[in-house]
C-alpha cells in the first residue's frame, strides 16, 4: 500500500497520538477521531486532520486503525450509534489494534466480513516509547493477503508479524501480557528479597545485568521500581484488563495456570487499592502492602 493512502485513526491516546504523528510523517493523509478532542487537536501540528465523529474519520478510508481502550469501547464505536463500520466502504481494511478479548476480535472479524470490510486484529507490545520510536511489537491475525496487503503501513509503527487466523493476535497479545506481569511480579519480588536480606537491591539488579536473569522488565521496569517512578507507561488497570481476560480464556480452554491466577489476584488487589492508573511496575506497592511493608 503506498503513501498515498488515506488513514483513519481512532483513539490518540498515549499510544494512538505518537502512532498517528508517525504515519503522517511518512506521507500518509491521516485523520484521527478521538473521544475527548482536545487530545487529538494537538496532532494538526504534524498534519493529521481531526474529525468530529468517528465516521468521518472512517468514511473514503483505506485503512481504518481502532486504538481504543477495551473491546466493549471498539463494539460501542464499530456498532453503536457511531456505526463506524457501516461508514467503511466495501474492500477497506479494518486494523483493530486495540487489546481486546480473542472472541470479540473473531466476532468483529466475522461482522466486517459481512459488510465487505477486510479486518486484522493486530495488538501491540512495546509501550508509549515503542510507539514513537516505531518499534513496537504488532501481532496481526487475520487473511495473510490482507496483511502482505497493509503490511508496510505497519512497517512504520514496528514490527508487523502475522500470526494466525482471527484472534490470533489477540491470544498473542495475551501471552505477551502474561510474560509481562509475570516477570514484573518475580523482578518485584526478587528486589524485595534483596532489600529485606540486607543487600543493594540496586546493586543486586546491576549484578543481574547480561545473566540469565536479565530482561527488559529488569532493566527498565527495575529500575523504575528502584526509582520509585510509575508514571504510567502502561497503567496497571490495562495490565489487569489483560491477565483477567487471559484467566478467563484459559478456563473457556480448561487450563489451569495458576503463576498467572496469582498474578492477576495482585493486579486486581493493585487495582482496588487505588493504584491502577499507575505504571504496571508499580505492582511492588501492592508486593509491599501485601508484606505490612512501607509503601
Amino acid at each position: 500500500m503506498t503513501s498515498s493512502a488515506t488513514l483513519g485513526l481512532l483513539g490518540t491516546g498515549i499510544m494512538g497520538a505518537p502512532m498517528a504523528v508517525r504515519l503522517a510523517r511518512a506521507g500518509y493523509t491521516v485523520k484521527a477521531w478521538n473521544r475527548s478532542r482536545d487530545k487529538a487537536a494537538a496532532l494538526e501540528a504534524d498534519g493529521v486532520s481531526v474529525c468530529d465523529e468517528p465516521a468521518q474519520a472512517g468514511r473514503d478510508a483505506d485503512v481504518v486503525i481502532i486504538m481504543l481502550s477495551s473491546g466493549q469501547v471498539c463494539d460501542d464505536i464499530l456498532f453503536g450509534d457511531a456505526a463506524l463500520l457501516d461508514a467503511m466502504r466495501a474492500g477497506s481494511t479494518l486494523i483493530v489494534m486495540s487489546s481486546i478479548p480473542v472472541e470479540t476480535a473473531r466476532r468483529q472479524a466475522a461482522e466486517a466480513q459481512m459488510r465487505g470490510v477486510r479486518y486484522l486484529d493486530a495488538p501491540v507490545s512495546g509501550g508509549e516509547k515503542g510507539a514513537i520510536d516505531g518499534t513496537l511489537a504488532i501481532m496481526a491475525g487475520g487473511d495473510k493477503a490482507t496483511f502482505d496487503d497493509v503490511c508496510a503501513v505497519l512497517a512504520h509503527l514496528g514490527n508487523p508479524v502475522h500470526v494466525g487466523p482471527a484472534g490470533s493476535g489477540e491470544l498473542a497479545k495475551l501471552a505477551n501480557q502474561m510474560i509481562v506481569g509475570n516477570t514484573i511480579a518475580t523482578v518485584a519480588e526478587a528486589l524485595l528479597l534483596a532489600e529485606r536480606g540486607g543487600a543493594d537491591p540496586a546493586k543486586v539488579r546491576e549484578a543481574l545485568l547480561g545473566g540469565f536473569a536479565d530482561s527488559t522488565i529488569l532493566r527498565a521496569h527495575g529500575q523504575r521500581m528502584l526509582d520509585g517512578d510509575f508514571q504510567p507507561g502502561g497503567p496497571a488497570k490495562w495490565q489487569y484488563k489483560d491477565t483477567s481476560t487471559a484467566v478467563a480464556l484459559m478456563a473457556s480452554m480448561d487450563l489451569d495456570l495458576p503463576v498467572t491466577r496469582l498474578v492477576d489476584a495482585l493486579f486486581q488487589a493493585m487495582v482496588e487499592h487505588g493504584d491502577g492508573d499507575l505504571d504496571h511496575s508499580g505492582l511492588i506497592r501492592e508486593l509491599r502492602r501485601h508484606n505490612a511493608l512501607p509503601v
